[in-house]
């Protein structure tokens, strides 16, 4: 369950990168391998301490997948490290075929994702990775909401049998669970009291469930109940969790630093749609529009993603009932 007593911890970058050091010192089999980004990525510690278990490809996506693909086909447990905009773009080929298609349990580690890279623009955002991902069989797709999903996701990635997608922000983001919540790749976390109904239910992937539990708090201040999932998986999709969070509430809102064409809100619709559940559906996200430029946070109160603008958007929603 959420606490938001609990303070900020570090960014999600900060938290994958000493997690790996940890596993890589108890398994000389863990190798990363970047694209000139062991700095952004917060590597250089690991290639300070494991030289030989880091490879640096230089800026060439396509060959750092294609290689990251062929120690994995020989056993090595191969963390690829590189901006998300570019990885899921220029290599969307490699990671396709390579990786995907050719069944290689490749760790592709998505960097600076969403909006993170804030005023470099929309070159630098990568708002397609999920929608292209999810049309690409074989690649699961995790997106951490806090630090300690983060440790998690990365230490089951170490077993995980599949190829998996691993996205991350800049952000430093606040502590959203306690140690004794279960975490497991595909299944949805609850941060909100479990109820029989709620009014509203607020499924979020990523950096934008803290916004979705804060506009829970607020909402709960105005006497309305809400649900909030952190859905770091977008595959394996929960649609237990879904389905359930979804028949107690009166609406749906989905929360996510992607376009609203193709990502967690057209999964969740889609999946409601085909098995019959029908609610009044809201998709928080970047709209089908050249994007702003400004900074992570001036770019999620412009479009709403954030704890004030979600709680509007369910109080608008509630009001209308559509």
């Amino acid at each position: 369950m959420g606490n938001s007593n609990l303070p900020n911890g570090k960014t999600n970058l900060d938290i994958f990168a000493s997690t790996l050091i940890e596993l890589a010192t108890l398994d000389r089999e863990v190798l990363v391998v970047t694209s000139d980004s062991r700095g952004s990525g917060r590597v250089t510690p690991f290639a300070d301490k494991f030289p030989e278990q880091i490879v640096e490809i230089g800026i060439a996506e396509q060959n750092l997948v294609g290689v990251s693909a062929g120690l994995a086909s020989v056993g090595k447990k191969v963390f690829v490290v590189s901006p998300a905009c570019f990885l899921t773009a220029r290599a969307l080929e490699q990671i396709k075929n390579d990786v995907a298609y050719s069944d290689h349990p490749v760790k592709v580690i998505g960097i600076s994702a969403g909006v993170s890279y804030g005023s470099l623009g929309t070159t630098h955002h990568s708002l397609h990775d999920f929608a292209v991902l999810q049309a690409i069989n074989n690649i699961d797709i995790v997106a951490p909401a806090d630090n300690f999903e983060t440790i998690e996701v990365i230490r089951a990635a170490i077993h995980h049998p599949r190829p998996i997608y691993i996205r991350f922000g800049k952000k430093v983001m606040p502590n959203l669970h306690t140690a004794d919540v279960n975490f497991e790749i595909g299944k949805a976390i609850q941060l909100t009291q479990e109820r029989e109904k709620y009014d509203i239910a607020l499924i979020a992937i990523g950096e934008t469930v803290t916004p979705s539990n804060l506009a829970s708090q607020i909402l709960g201040q105005k006497g309305i109940t809400s649900c909030v999932l952190s859905l770091h998986s977008l595959r394996p999709f929960d649609e237990e969790a879904v389905s359930q969070a979804t028949e107690r509430s009166k609406v749906v809102i989905t929360v996510e630093e992607h376009s609203v064409n193709g990502g967690l809100g057209s999964r969740v619709a889609s999946f409601l749609m085909q098995v019959g559940i029908f609610r009044p559906l809201r998709i928080v996200g970047i709209p089908d529009e050249h994007t702003i430029t400004g900074s992570q946070t001036e770019i999620f109160n412009h479009y709403g993603i954030s704890a004030d603008g979600i709680s509007q958007i369910a109080l608008d929603i509630l009001e209308k009932g559509s």
